[in-house]
């Protein structure tokens, strides 16, 4: 029997911290990771809440990112509450068996703290690994401090094995800047946490020997085509359940989520579309802005997958000018972010202009000036009503100005 952790009303807890502590909370029963920076103290933490006593469950220490998320379909499969942490390399080395965890319906939780992708070979923090994950069939889910890494690791495991929804999900935080920032954290006494989450229900486990079953059979053409719309359907009817677990998350603690976050938004003519740590700091410039007289907002997501299309367009459809701040390569492209709100806009028959800003590749500092040069040539599009700078621009970029299209 596992020990009870007496917790502090308010702690100072990075996110890697909360992270550890809602995993913890969950009661899970096997954790397979290898380590990566900077996930490493989720894991690591982790395993000294196990060695104090605190864990009644299984850690398994494996040869790479690969084994790990091997050993977890393993284990979820066999009917136990399964989770994982990685990051950038080894969330890349995962992603053979991502495609198979999803494909299997199998609700394991993974931490993903986003850092960027080699070459070169960099261990700060970007979205990188986070846009690699958009297409394995995951539902994935954002945050944005260290309160809201404990507070979405707890409602995961809700999402996840919800019988109505059986798909695995990701919970992404920013590299550093979150995982390794300590902020105050309202958590919930360990009673309170497990109970929100809940006993994990087994469905179709392999060690049920009275009810044999396959995971992992071929299909070719005649039922893979099938089986991928299923899973599809999951993951967008998921919101249901996703909604009506935040819901009863906001009654437990009094902290509302909602698929699309705005700030300032309702009169707004201007707006920044983030993800991350960085909607934080949009927020603060978005506040300047209108002491300037700029009518300014920001807009942000709780779910890439599924992405909240129809609510999104709803949200920007009034807008004037719209900048999607990307912080990943998108390598020959227009940024995920720009594709994605674009796309909503028109559905919605808005008229915004969009244009795209490529930032803080490999850790590279946003700053306050940075957005408020944003917010500045975003009053310029509206009042002109058409881009009058290039669709897509690097931001913080040394040498001369890179922009595209």
């Amino acid at each position: 029997m596992a020990k009870v952790m007496e917790l502090q009303k308010i702690e100072v807890w990075d996110g890697n911290m909360a992270a550890s502590h809602a995993m913890r909370q969950a009661q899970i029963d096997v954790v397979a990771a290898y380590p990566i920076t900077p996930s490493t103290p989720i894991v690591q933490n982790y395993g000294t809440f196990m060695g104090n006593g605190y864990i009644d469950g299984e850690f398994v220490m494996v040869e790479s990112e690969h084994a790990a998320m091997s050993a977890c379909v393993g284990a979820a499969a066999a009917g136990g509450r399964v989770a994982t942490a990685t990051s950038s390399q080894g969330f890349a080395l995962m992603v053979e068996v991502l495609y198979q965890a999803s494909g299997m319906r199998l609700p394991i939780v993974l931490n993903l703290v986003n850092r960027a992708l080699a070459s070169p070979l960099n261990v700060n923090g970007d979205h990188s690994d986070m846009y690699l994950s958009r297409d394995t069939g995951w539902i994935n889910l954002c945050t944005y401090n260290p309160q809201e890494a404990y507070d979405f690791n707890l409602m995961a495991f809700r999402i996840a094995e919800d019988l109505r929804v059986r798909v695995p999900v990701i919970v992404n935080q920013d590299g550093f800047i979150c995982s390794h920032t300590a902020q105050t954290v309202r958590p919930l006494s360990d009673a309170e946490a497990y109970t929100f989450v809940g006993e994990y229900k087994s469905k179709n486990p392999m060690l049920d020997f009275n009810r044999p079953v396959t995971y992992g059979s071929q299909t070719e053409e005649d039922w893979h085509f099938e089986h991928k719309a299923q899973l599809h359907h999951a993951i967008m009817e998921s919101h249901k359940v996703i909604k009506e677990v935040f819901e009863e998350f906001a009654k437990l603690t009094g902290r509302v989520y909602n698929f699309v976050e705005t700030y300032d938004l309702d009169d707004a003519e201007v707006a920044i579309v983030a993800l991350g740590t960085t909607v934080e700091s949009a927020r603060i410039a978005a506040k300047e802005a209108r002491k300037k007289g700029i009518k300014a907002g920001v807009v942000s997501l709780r779910t890439l997958r599924p992405f909240p299309f129809d609510q999104f367009g709803e949200k920007l459809k009034h807008l004037k000018a719209i900048a999607c701040l990307d912080r990943s390569l998108p390598a020959g492209a227009m940024g995920m972010l720009f594709n994605e709100t674009t796309s909503a806009i028109h559905a919605a028959w808005g008229k915004a202009v969009v244009s795209n800003y490529i930032y803080g590749l490999g850790g590279r500092d946003l700053t306050q000036a940075h957005l408020t040069e944003v917010y500045e040539e975003l009053n310029q599009n509206a009042k002109a009503g058409k881009l009058t700078h290039p669709t897509q621009q690097f931001i913080g970029l040394r040498g001369p100005k890179l922009s595209f299209f």
